[in-house]
């Protein structure tokens, strides 16, 4: 280490100890590494893609990143076992405003097709593959690979309750920054180790990793009450308590839902009879990780 990082190194960890003061250091993913024999691990699989847009019918990967890691019982990572990243060239050119977000351009893909088998081998032996936004990712990662139809999915946004453990929101930037660190987002593979070190924080008021609690939320069932044919004009009270709209284009209801813990579920039903004064029962559908976000619910 030269003089100048010695100095840098040294003003940082003095900054750090002061209370006026924050000091975020540049990610620098983990090295990949062989867990210790005597540990009971399960692997898993952080994901991003990137895409030509958000529609899921007729926009296209143009990158994958993957990283597969080691956790332990207690929801500890102890170690990156590998990492994928691929490029994928679409029938299209990438829209200007992706390009913008991502930094990715025409010629970065031009001539690159992502692997399906080395995509299936890559993911085969995972328990649980995670996404921050796993709504969209497990959407179009089972559209163009159906071994991700078969693993149980978890969502580092929305299955760790991030302000109550006080951090700013949910955006994976925000919570990086909370970790101590900032990255180069909205490109695969980085965001996924962004991801390494946001799910090892120890999160105060749970006494435990982020991870370790991703995977509580995740073990749990949800279910998803539709509230089918409810009046237009009691639209905004459905969308006020967090109902989202399903337009039917993708063989689902053309409906208002909720997803509610199953403890919620009978009030969810009761609060329908009473103020949106459904005719028939509405209809319940139960989720769980291996098919909640997926493109087939």
């Amino acid at each position: 280490m030269s003089q100048i990082d010695l100095s840098l190194a040294e003003m940082a960890a003095a900054l750090g100890q002061s209370q006026d003061y924050r000091v975020l250091r540049r990610l620098i993913p983990r090295s990949i590494t062989t867990s210790p024999v005597d540990q009971a691990v399960k692997t898993g699989i952080l994901l991003d893609v990137e895409t030509t847009g958000l529609d899921l019918q007729k926009d296209e990967i143009i990158e994958l990143g993957m990283v597969k890691f080691d956790y332990v019982g207690d929801g500890r990572i102890v170690g990156v076992r590998d990492v994928f990243a691929s490029f994928n060239e679409p029938s299209i050119p990438i829209p200007a405003e992706v390009t913008s977000l991502t930094g990715i351009t025409d010629e970065m893909v031009a001539g690159h097709r992502i692997d399906a088998s080395a995509v299936e081998s890559f993911v085969q032996d995972a328990v649980i593959v995670i996404a921050h936004n796993a709504a969209f990712d497990r959407k179009f990662a089972e559209r163009f690979w159906s071994v991700f139809e078969h693993k149980a999915w978890g969502c580092s946004a929305t299955e760790v309750e991030w302000r109550r453990h006080g951090f700013a929101g949910a955006q994976l930037g925000y919570l990086l920054n909370g970790a101590g660190f900032f990255h180069h987002a909205h490109r695969a593979v980085d965001d996924c180790h962004a991801l390494v070190e946001i799910l090892s924080v120890e999160l105060a008021p749970a006494g435990a990793p982020a991870l370790a609690v991703l995977l509580e939320q995740a073990r749990k069932k949800t279910i998803r009450v539709w509230a089918e044919q409810s009046p237009f004009e009691l639209k905004d009270i459905l969308k006020r308590r967090g109902y989202r709209w399903s337009d039917g284009s993708d063989g689902r209801p053309r409906s208002w839902y909720i997803d509610v813990g199953e403890t919620a579920a009978e009030s969810e039903i009761a609060f329908l009879r009473t103020e949106i004064f459904l005719r028939d029962e509405p209809r319940l559908q139960t989720l769980t990780a291996f098919t909640r976000f997926s493109r087939r619910l």
